[in-house]
């Protein structure tokens, strides 16, 4: 993904800009498995240390510094990729829990994993202007609040969801979660258990009532 900025606001593109991406042909293998790399590497690099360098980045993962600054010409451009992958990422598993798993079970499994991805996205966070991150938040939400409503549906159909649950609130309730599993004493299992069972339709035949 190149990530273009225009007029100091940042927007993402798919690869059809890429110099891997010549005439529109498909990225070469290598080429994917370095930009791979290098992902992989500075996600765990700006979350042990968020002022890495991209030269210290490019040795850890074993590219040159032009491989580097040709998929990601700059620090915070590497940031966002990292955000926009991990996204990706939760939002393409959400169809494989919900047809492996119980929706409720699913979507613990899932909001487990959005924790995890939200505590890095902080981790890093003070690496990207102010303008960077509100971007990137807006362009995050609407695929996630996409991808609780797979989840709710899944269990509305079942039964096991309550009607009234709106993915909104969930993903608000999800801050909590975050901040709960930064704790030396990490309460973010009790807490999600304590929210998803309010969420659910329970054996008396009524839901929980607010």
């Amino acid at each position: 993904m190149l990530l273009l900025y225009r007029c100091g606001e940042v927007s993402t593109k798919l690869l059809e800009r890429s110099p891997d991406n010549k005439g529109g042909g498909m990225v070469r293998s290598d080429a994917r498995a370095n930009r791979a790399r290098i992902l992989a590497t500075a996600r765990e690099a700006f979350t042990a240390d968020g002022n890495v360098s991209m030269n210290q980045i490019a040795q850890l993962a074993g590219v040159g510094p032009g491989t580097l600054y040709r998929n990601y010409p700059s620090r915070e451009a590497l940031i966002l990729a990292i955000y926009q992958d991990e996204v990706d990422r939760l939002i393409g598993s959400a169809p494989d829990l919900i047809a492996t798993l119980p929706p409720l079970e699913a979507l613990r499994t899932w909001t487990t994993d959005l924790v995890g991805a939200m505590r890095k996205k902080h981790g890093l966070g003070d690496a990207l202007s102010p303008t960077a991150h509100k971007s990137i938040t807006e362009q995050t939400y609407g695929p996630v609040i996409g991808a609780i409503t797979q989840l709710f549906d899944a269990g509305k159909r079942e039964g096991t969801i309550r009607v009234d649950a709106e993915p909104a609130d969930f993903l608000q309730l999800t801050g909590a979660l975050w901040r709960a599993a930064s704790e030396d004493d990490d309460r973010s299992q009790p807490m999600l258990a304590l929210i998803l069972d309010g969420l659910g339709v329970h054996p008396s035949g009524g839901e929980r009532q607010s």
